[in-house]
């Protein structure tokens, strides 16, 4: 029976055999079962993608992009007074590219490539860094000089490999020497791939000839982005002198001023969008380059499929401005002519401005710029509003008023001895014809306006200091005699900003006006201290001409549209006359500056200034200046003028100032004046009602 048993049970040994082959068994059944589940998972999932879903996720992959191009539109005009072209636009055939989505680096090359073969740039600004990514384009070139860098084994960093390649090649220039043919293409190349995306930048802005039309044309559809269209370059049919006034613009290839690109790019524009550089193209930027056309761009897998322009853009608004163009010719030209003649070794330049005293409007803005180093002269109409120069005498008239509106002297009770002014620890300081005191003599105002008395105006300054002067004593008065000038004179305009419509204008230079230097208040006086522009001297003396309006300047008169023929359109703004300060003076107070500038150029004394003028019809009225001045440490002379016509009632007011020059006597200022006034009556305004 046991053995029985035992035999039932089996040998001891083969029982834990097979207890362990069962176990195996069903770990394999297990494993076979989880595979087999996973596999009907994933091919649910492929059915469900494939068969059910298939159209849905097609339609993912073809999904269109809709993105917005825009595109520069013609830049507004600039013209003068008249509706004559200033600054016009000229059209140019162009070659343009827009930079799709997704491009990729070789894209752009292989279109670089074939566009150079049909198109020439000129354009000679190829970098050295250009012709590096030219070269490293080609992946052929880039494998090979990827075996001479030593980069990171199983580096990731692409940029760090490209930089190496770019320091080899950098090392190694005769690697990459790129024939005359390639160069062309590079410069291409470069333009593309500094372009943004969806983005059209010029390959080609103009010069484009009609065989490179034609080639580039039958060839369009091999080159994605690639486009003929049209471009605009500034062009002056009144001459570019203009240009000194109007400023200029940057080009595609320049890009955005470096000191402005921040500010610009926040403004929405491009880099590569030309702009205002300088004065009048600059301060109205916003106004002349117009609203940029919208396109709509359809995109399908990384090709443009859809083009819709949804806004043509609108053309920038043209200025109209104040200046005469013909009367600018011609005071450009009279300065030139005379200037000479002032004796300009040291000289380093002249400037005049026209002037309506009435309104602020400038008529003409004339100047010249010259080098004393070299003898080299340019235009520079803008050096009107930041060249500051000592004046001279010109300005005595805003000293008679500050002594009639401080009360020093009145229109009845004006008069004093012009006399050398004799101060302890000071050079005598004494009048142009009275510089012994053999001439010294009584001078009412009007008189020590005739004969420009600087005697007369350091007396009214201590006077005003509340210093009682007597001759041989110390000059104790104090450093508000500086203020209560400068105080009188700004009212006028001299010393500070005018706030002309134009950008970089300059308030002056004023001297150091310590204790040390009280003996500079009188210089400051008869104005051989502090430095003005001439067109603070045209704002101070269109103040005495209208009876004491003080009217902000401005060359921009009106900004109107463009009509469907291309001529000027509706108005969109006309600048009023403003009015700055009124001067808190009485008519009596007027009469006598009045009455002194019309002696300047009629008065019967033998010290009067500018004679010269007296047979002028209509008559004008008006101040000489000379200051002693020096272009380094050569004793030199400063003369100007500020005057209007007619005297009694006065339409226009004309100011200029030769600095540094070595013939005070030669009479240049007052022929410019004179000359000036006759363009004005001819060119401008009919004399016979004022004759």
């Amino acid at each position: 029976m046991k053995r029985f048993k035992a035999w039932l049970k089996g040998p001891r040994g083969d029982h834990k055999r097979q207890t362990h082959k069962s176990i195996i068994g069903s770990r394999l059944n297990f494993l076979l079962w989880a595979v087999g589940i996973l596999l009907l998972l994933l091919a649910a999932r492929l059915f469900n993608l494939q068969v059910l879903n298939s159209g849905a996720y097609k339609a993912e992959v073809k999904r269109s992009d809709t993105s917005i191009q825009t595109n520069n539109v013609q830049r507004g005009m600039i013209y003068d007074s008249r509706g004559k072209v200033l600054v016009g636009n000229e059209a140019h055939q162009a070659i343009t590219y827009t930079k799709g989505p997704n491009v990729s680096t070789d894209d752009i090359y292989r279109i670089a490539n074939r566009l150079g073969k049909y198109v020439s740039v000129p354009d000679n600004r190829l970098t050295k860094r250009n012709e590096m990514d030219y070269y490293l384009a080609d992946q052929d070139n880039l494998k090979e000089v990827e075996k001479h860098v030593h980069v990171p084994k199983n580096t990731t960093d692409t940029d760090a490999t490209y930089n190496a390649a770019l320091d080899y090649l950098a090392k190694h220039p005769s690697v990459y020497k790129l024939t005359a043919a390639q160069k062309n293409k590079a410069k291409i190349y470069a333009a593309m791939s500094g372009a943004y995306s969806l983005s059209t930048t010029y390959i080609k802005e103009n010069h484009v000839s009609a065989r490179e039309l034609a080639r580039v044309g039958e060839h369009l559809n091999e080159m994605p982005g690639v486009k003929i269209g049209k471009s605009w370059s500034r062009n002056y049919p009144q001459g570019k002198d203009i240009q000194s006034l109007t400023g200029t613009v940057t080009t595609t290839k320049t890009g955005l001023p470096s000191d402005s690109v921040n500010s610009l790019l926040s403004q929405g524009y491009s880099r590569n969008d030309s702009v205002g550089r300088s004065y009048l193209e600059k301060e109205y930027q916003a106004t002349l380059a117009g609203s940029k056309s919208q396109t709509e761009v359809t995109t399908s897998g990384g090709d443009v499929t859809k083009e819709v322009t949804k806004y043509a853009g609108k053309k920038g608004s043209n200025l109209v401005l104040s200046i005469n163009a013909e009367l600018q010719k011609q005071v450009q030209s009279i300065i030139e002519k005379n200037y000479s003649s002032a004796g300009i070794s040291y000289s380093t330049g002249c400037y005049a401005v026209v002037m309506n005293p009435h309104t602020g409007a400038i008529l003409a803005m004339a100047g010249i710029d010259r080098n004393p180093d070299t003898g080299k002269i340019t235009t520079d109409q803008i050096g009107a509003i930041n060249h500051p120069i000592v004046m001279g005498s010109v300005v005595k008239g805003a000293t008679i008023m500050g002594g009639l509106m401080s009360g020093v002297i009145t229109p009845t009770n004006n008069t004093l001895t012009d006399q050398p002014i004799r101060l302890a620890g000071t050079s005598v300081k004494a009048s142009w014809f009275n510089k012994s005191g053999s001439a010294s003599m009584a001078v009412s105002a009007p008189v020590a306006l005739e004969v420009s008395s600087n005697s007369y105006m350091m007396q009214l300054a201590m006077k005003e200091a509340g210093f009682k002067y007597s001759p041989g004593e110390a000059l104790t008065m104090s450093t508000k005699a500086f203020t209560k000038l400068r105080y009188y004179f700004n009212m006028f305009g001299l010393g500070q900003k005018t706030g002309i419509d134009l950008p970089g204008e300059v308030s002056g230079v004023k001297g150091p006006s310590t204790q040390s230097h009280i003996g500079s208040a009188l210089d400051l006086s008869y104005g051989n201290y502090d430095a003005y522009t001439v067109i603070q001297l045209a704002q101070y003396m269109s103040t005495i001409a209208n009876g004491g309006y003080r009217m902000r300047p401005y060359v921009v008169q009106q900004i109107r549209g463009t009509n469907k023929n291309g001529q000027l359109g509706k108005v969109e703004y006309t600048a009023s006359p403003q009015v700055q300060q009124v001067i808190p003076a009485s008519k009596e107070d007027f009469d006598v500056i009045h009455q002194g500038l019309y002696l300047v150029t009629h008065g019967s004394s033998p010290y009067v200034t500018a004679k010269k003028l007296s047979d002028a019809k209509p008559s004008i009225s008006g101040k000489t200046g000379t200051a002693e001045t020096f272009y380094k440490k050569t004793p030199t002379s400063t003369i100007s003028f500020a005057g209007y016509s007619p005297s009694n009632d006065p339409q226009v007011v004309v100011a200029l100032a030769i600095p540094d020059v070595t013939n005070e006597n030669g009479g240049a200022n007052i022929n410019m004046a004179q000359q000036i006034f006759e363009a004005y009556w001819k060119t401008v305004q009919s004399p016979k009602k004022y004759e």
